[in-house]
Order: C-alpha cells, then structure tokens, then sequence
C-alpha cells in the first residue's frame, strides 16, 4: 500500500498587499517593509500618491497658495504704483499646482523602490480573503496572495444621480482641475472643508462666488468663533452664503447653469461646483468574495486596531471614515501595520488631531471648543490674541487673525487652541506640542515662562496666554 503524501499548503506570493497608494497605504507599506515584511501595493491609477496627491490635498493646496500670493501682490501697498492689479485664471494657475503633483509622485515613487515594495497598476478585486484579482489597462488580469491585506483605496465625490457631471459647467472636487474657461461666477454647493476652501480661491482669483450650505452655520465642527470668523471674512470679501439649503435640480445649458433650491430659491452662474459629501472607493473591490460589505457610504468598520470583520484584513483612511484627514491616514497606517506584525501592541491614534483648514485666511484647532466646554461643565477660561497687534503680522502684512486658547481655570491646563490667519495650521503645531507634555507640563503659564524669537507670529502665545491669567481672580 503506498502512502499518500498529504498537500503541502502553497505559500503566500507576499507577506501583505496594500490597496492604494495614498497617504494610509503608503503609511502601512512603509512601516510594514520597514520591518523586514514582503510587501506588494496596488495602485488603480497611473501613479502613485491616491487621491490626497492627484486630485485633493496637494492641487487644492497649491492653489490655494498661488492664490494667496496674488491676494497679497495686489493688496500690497509696495506694488499699487506699479501697475493695474494682476488678474490669474483658474486654469494658469493648475500650471502650479501640476509641477507640485509632479513632485510628489516621483518623491512618493522613490519611496517604494528604495523599500523594494512591489508595485501593480490596475483595479484590485478580491478573490477570497487572501486572494487579490488586478485588472490591468492592456485587458489582462493577475492574481496575487499574501497573509494580510490592507484596503487604502480613500474616497470619491459623492455625485447624486439626477445631476448631470459629464455636462461642461458641471464639476465635482475632482473634476474641478479639469476646469479651462475662466468663469465670472461660480456657484458652489456644500459649504464643508472642500467647498469653503474653493470658495475662497475662487474669490481669491476675482470670481463672483455664490456658497450653499446645507446646514444652518458654516464648519459647525468648529469653535463658534472660528466659524463666525470665516462667515465674516467671506462676507466682507463678496461671498454671498446660503444656509440651511437643499438643491431640488439643476439645469445646465451650453451657457450657464441654473440651480433650483427647495426653498423656491434660483441661481444662475457659469459653472457649478457640486462639494456635499464623499463616498468609500469600495465599490469595485467585490468585498463580499472575503466576506466583507460596506456600509451606505462605501465605508467599512474596524476595531480599534484597524481590523475588519475578516481577521487579516485591514482598512484605514477616508474608507473608514472619521476623522478623514491626510495627516491622520498616515498615522492609521503605520498603526495598522504594527498591529499586523504584533497583535497585542496598544499603539493608538492620539486623541487631539489638530484640523488644519486651508480657507484664505487659514483655520486651524486642536483639543476642545467652547461649547463642548460648556456643555460639559468645564470651568474654562480664555486667552486671545490679535495679529494686528503683533509686530511680525503687521510686517508681512498680515493682520487678519486671532489666536485663541482655552484653558482651566484651577489647574491652567490647555484644553484648546483656535486659531484663525494666515499660517494657522503652521503656528497651531507649538501649542499641540505644550499640549501633548505630560506630568503637570501641559499649562498655559508655558508661555509666559518661554522666550520667544521676536518678531513672530509665534509670540500669539505668549500675547494669549497673557490675555488668559489677566482674567483669573
């Protein structure tokens, strides 16, 4: 009698694939190759970097920053004996915006050849729970395998289907950098991070902008004041802004676009751009072949380690929703990755994510509002500061901005800082730095002990903190 040999399981083609090459994949590959791991990713477009490099953080933010810098050239007192104010088109300014994306896609690419982490290019499926089908762009497919599987794939507009975005005066936040006629007035619909910053470039470049919010204030997320600064400062630059709206349809012709709301309201303008709301990019992944299902936003759920309903499987990013910020995909993914490799590590996200909002001027925040304070019966109190009283911002011609921290009133803890100016989102890191210290460190009486360099914003601090202890008693 001849003894069967039993089968011998294959082995997996790699220790884990990663499933899209934005900022949670590349957090996940890289920390995972770091570690000695076989790694291969998936890229569905023709470069890496995801949505964050091609069509949201990096473009979004390098208009802005071209924009900011015509805002300040023609409100410079320096220049307005030179010539007639300068006047950019959206689409000369892309140009920019084209040569940064560049950049960082041949950063970001070098990044995973020195790693050796294996590069597809195509439309990742699943097979089973271990098993990705890629459909390349030649028509061909190819099946790989690994032990652990993490889905990176980020998030698309939301378009609903009664709207018509293949028409020309039609965009959402990706197709937007498709745009080439230089419109005299634009509406945009959804007054959220993407719409509110839009809005602001758009004004930036001398276009009417009319900006419908579905909600009854803008960026309710926020510090009240923060909010109400931005409402202000987009009202006193033009911004007509709707609250509390709904689109009932919208009608576009070979010349305008006229958009019927609720209420009875009707707005005309060149173009519209359609920013309320993003979807999970799991539509094309056939979660159900590994036992997986999105929920009614393409989102997935996960524990507290970034784990699936299916045990080797890993999601992080916009794909899981909240907080949805590049900064924090990144961090989901390294933290993912040392949760693959050790099961028991505790490693976690921190729980103050600051909120960097790229509106001219710029929002940024860190820790808790005003209202949440209040409403959990927190005795607070609060520090402010106003750049126009700072040397640095009356320099560079930048006076519009405050700095505000919260703190408490017994202990002088930080709880908060809310910040509204320009280079908000840079100045706001050395308050989350005091804010992180532990074991007593974390006070506001920080900055009056500290030295700052003088002139800068930075001495906001020190000014705010000031403005805090004097209301003690």
């Amino acid at each position: 009698m001849t003894n069967k040999k039993s089968a011998k399981k294959k082995p997996y083609d790699y220790d884990a694939i990663v499933i899209g090459t934005g900022p949670g994949g590349e957090g996940a590959a890289m920390e995972l190759a770091k570690k000695d791991k076989n790694i291969a990713v998936i890229e569905r477009y023709k470069s890496v970097g995801g949505g964050c490099t091609h069509w949201g953080t990096i473009p979004s933010k390098a208009l802005r920053q071209s924009v900011s810098q015509l805002i300040d050239y023609n409100s410079n007192p320096l220049f307005s004996d030179i010539n007639a104010p300068k006047h950019l088109t959206f689409p000369k300014i892309l140009s920019h915006a084209s040569a940064v994306i560049s950049k960082q896609v041949e950063l970001r690419t070098g990044f995973y050849n020195k790693n050796r982490i294996k590069h597809f290019t195509g439309q990742a499926s699943f097979v089973d729970a271990n098993t990705i089908s890629i459909s390349k762009g030649d028509g061909t497919f190819e099946q790989i395998t690994a032990k652990q599987i993490v889905i990176a794939t980020g998030s698309h507009p939301y378009r609903p289907s009664d709207i018509d975005f293949t028409h020309d005066r039609v965009y959402d936040s990706d197709t937007i950098l498709s745009l080439q006629h230089d419109p005299r007035h634009i509406i945009i619909y959804g007054a959220g991070v993407i719409g509110s910053e839009y809005a602001c470039i758009f004004k930036g470049l001398g276009v009417k902008v009319d900006l419908i919010n579905t909600r009854d204030r803008l960026l309710s997320f926020l510090d009240d004041e923060m909010s109400d600064s931005l409402s202000y400062h987009l009202w006193n630059n033009g911004v007509v802004i709707r609250h509390g709206e709904q689109i009932e349809k919208v009608e576009a012709t070979d010349h305008a676009v006229t958009v019927h709301l609720e209420s009875g309201k009707k707005m005309r303008a060149d173009c519209l751009l359609f920013a309320n709301g993003r979807t999970g990019n799991t539509q094309d992944l056939k979660l159900e072949n590994a036992g997986l299902s999105a929920d009614g936003r393409g989102q997935l759920s996960i524990n507290d380690k970034y784990q699936t309903d299916v045990e080797n499987i890993y999601a992080v990013g916009d794909v899981i929703g909240y907080p949805s910020l590049a900064s924090a995909a990144y961090d989901q993914g390294r933290l993912a990755a040392s949760a693959m490799i050790d099961k028991q590590g505790s490693a976690k996200l921190i729980v103050d994510i600051p909120t960097g909002i790229y509106t001219i001027p710029e929002i940024s925040s860190v820790g808790k509002t005003e209202q949440e304070l209040t409403e959990a019966k927190i005795p607070y109190e609060v520090g402010r500061s106003q750049f126009k009283h700072l040397a640095r911002a009356q320099i560079s011609n930048n006076l519009v901005g405050s700095l505000k921290i919260l703190f408490h009133r017994e202990t002088k803890e930080i709880l908060g800082i809310h910040c509204f100016g320009e280079n908000a989102a840079e100045i706001i890191h050395i308050g989350q730095a005091i804010m992180e210290q532990k074991n007593g460190g974390n006070t506001i009486e920080y900055f009056i002990q500290t030295t700052f360099n003088y002139p800068t914003m930075a001495e906001a601090f020190r000014v705010a903190a000031l403005n805090g202890l004097n209301r003690l008693f």
